[in-house]
């Protein structure tokens, strides 16, 4: 076994919004891979729309830079919890890490999960304080917490040995002294030369774990990983080990290295190095692709399970068919299934139905992101309201359970814990900062949070923040009634009007303008009260032969409430269903008429 002193192989790992993609746009161009006239921007790593509508990460991508001679792979990492499976699929390909946490913030929830997943693997680590230039920065603060949080986590003495680095990605500096507030980012990459150890090359056969998939549309399926062993060249030979074992044999075609954002063609690349092959198909991430004179797979990549599910369904409107391209069961199941080659996170399930499908997630933004994607890409389906995924255990029913964080004033409080005791939370801790902001902990079942953050944000006017982290599985505490309001039910189809939303909005809010179509069923508003009432928002003023003094006055209506995805997904209760569309989210009953969900309702109350 030796050593490549020429590469380190390093993941950026971190909460959310601590500035991850910044510090890898800093690094690229500071590194000199882009021509001095060539106009990147930021968030270089950031390319899927919805990333930088979102401003997260949402896939892991790799990149290179070289400094000093050696070759630096980097693997960017998203920070949301939701999308934590991306970092369990591709931190096996480094062999250190980058653990960035802001300073003003601290150490976050998924702070502690990342580094937990770090430290399990052995990886060295470099604790980057991040976003120092900003005047609220309590660097020894939070250093005395990231120290702390090591205390806490390792399981190695020798662990507890992490260097510490200083930066401002916005500024473009790194400093070993907290004091300093200016120079280049140069000083981190020395301390990644110096710290993370270099690949240790096993002597034998090609041997290489797929980590991640792309796809060209000249090329096909492009299979991106880390070599463990051997050397691959074009024209090679190769088998793929799939999940049981199962081999296939394939001839190689090009053979790719990162630098920067390009793929560059080489001829032979060896162990040690992050690769991208073409001529592979039908890999999966966790796939081993080795020589054909020694074909043995490496250890799968292990990906916690999903905690939330919905069903994704063909769309049953009156409107079906009218605005998406793709529409049919074979469509919708061919794009679920295909997602599963490269959301490791996600499962689909067939059910009884052949029109509905199970898609299983690690939470409802992680299924939102799906939704939307297949949304922007022409497909029309239906959806249901997320469900926290149970499962037996030793004959007694469990449920799982997260740590809720929330950061918020002291006024909310008391509207925060009764809300959240109403979803059977559990406060666990309290912190006062003595300035007015409070720290909040609760246990609680992940079924309690299905819905929660829109109304959080509501009740706390947008200054509270709330994190989540995946705690475990407990004993079934039993359903949650539904807090929510009940809603206004279009009673007939037509075209909105003025007129029919002013009645309407005597009854609540409305959520859509005048001169929309609309169908029985479908949700137009939000009673004030707790039940459902039909309302028809197309009926239009009676006219008549007498003349008033008033007539020629304008019906006035207050403007609608509009929901995104992720509200339409939290607002639903599981007797309606959001109606997905290139060009429209609508709410609507799963029984359309009023007739049925009588019938429906009255064979309830038989039992």
């Amino acid at each position: 076994m030796h050593q490549r002193e020429d590469i380190r192989n390093i993941a950026i790992i971190a909460h959310v919004d601590h500035g991850k993609t910044s510090l890898v746009d800093v690094m690229l161009k500071q590194s000199k891979v882009f021509r001095e006239n060539q106009a990147v921007g930021n968030l270089i790593m950031d390319s899927n729309a919805l990333e930088r509508e979102k401003g997260i990460t949402i896939m892991a991508k790799n990149t290179a830079i070289e400094y000093n001679g050696v070759k630096i792979n980097i693997i960017d990492t998203p920070g949301h919890a939701d999308f934590s499976g991306e970092v369990e699929r591709v931190i096996s390909m480094a062999d250190g890490c980058l653990l960035l946490v802001d300073a003003v913030e601290g150490p976050m929830p998924q702070t502690r999960l990342v580094l937990r997943h770090a430290l399990s693997r052995k990886l060295a680590t470099i604790v980057v304080i991040n976003k120092i230039d900003r005047p609220e920065a309590r660097v020894a603060e939070v250093t005395r917490m990231v120290q702390d949080l090591f205390l806490e986590l390792a399981t190695d003495a020798d662990q507890l040995d992490f260097k510490i680095i200083y930066t401002s990605a916005k500024q473009g500096y790194a400093v070993t002294q907290p004091e300093e507030r200016h120079g280049d980012i140069l000083p981190l990459m020395d301390l990644i030369l110096h710290t993370v150890p270099a690949p240790r090359i096993e002597e034998g056969h090609f041997q290489m774990l797929v980590s991640n998939l792309d796809y060209d549309s000249h090329k096909g399926q492009i299979v991106i990983g880390r070599i463990f062993r051997g050397t691959i060249s074009n024209r090679d030979s190769v088998v793929l080990i799939g999940d049981g074992g199962g081999k296939q044999n394939f001839v190689v075609n090009e053979v790719f290295t990162h630098l920067g954002l390009k793929r560059i063609k080489v001829e032979q690349v060896e162990a040690g190095d992050v690769v991208a092959i073409t001529g592979v198909e039908g890999a999966k991430i966790g796939d081993t692709l080795a020589s054909p004179d020694a074909p043995v797979a490496l250890p799968r990549i292990e990906i916690g399970e999903p905690t939330v599910e919905m069903t994704f369904g063909v769309n049953t409107s009156p409107f079906a068919g009218r605005e998406g391209r793709f529409c049919t069961t074979r469509q919708i199941r061919e794009r679920l299934y295909r997602e599963l080659e490269t959301n490791l996170s996600l499962r689909v399930a067939d059910t009884d139905s052949s029109d509905t499908f199970i898609v299983k997630g690690r939470g409802e933004l992680h299924l939102a992101v799906v939704i939307e994607t297949m949304r922007r890409e022409g497909y029309e389906f239906e959806i249901s309201k997320p469900e926290a995924i149970t499962k037996v255990v030793d004959g007694k029913l469990v449920e799982p359970v997260e740590t809720l964080y929330i950061t918020t004033r002291e006024e909310y409080i008391g509207v925060l814990t009764e809300m959240l005791s109403s979803r059977q939370a559990r406060m666990v801790d309290m912190v006062n900062d003595g300035l007015g902001e409070v720290k909040l902990v609760f246990e609680i079942p992940t079924k309690g949070l299905l819905g929660f953050r829109s109304s959080f944000l509501t009740s706390t006017r947008g200054e509270s923040i709330m994190n989540t982290v995946f705690l475990g599985y407990e004993p079934w505490k039993g359903d949650i009634n539904s807090t929510r309001n009940g809603v206004l039910v279009a009673s007939e189809a037509g075209v909105s009007t003025p007129y029919g939303l002013a009645n309407a909005q005597g009854r609540g809010l409305t959520f859509i303008d005048g001169g929309i179509q609309v169908y029985e069923g479908m949700i137009v508003g939000l009673n004030s009260r707790s039940q459902d009432i039909p309302v028809n928002v197309c009926k239009e003023k009676k006219k008549t032969n007498i003349r008033s003094s008033t007539s020629d006055i304008a019906v006035k209506i207050t403007p609608p409430l509009k929901m995104d995805l992720e509200q339409a997904i939290d607002f639903i209760n599981r007797d309606e269903l959001v109606e997905i569309t290139p060009k429209n989210i609508r709410l609507r009953k799963k029984l359309l008429t009023m007739h049925e969900r009588a019938r429906s309702a009255a064979n309830a109350a038989r039992g």
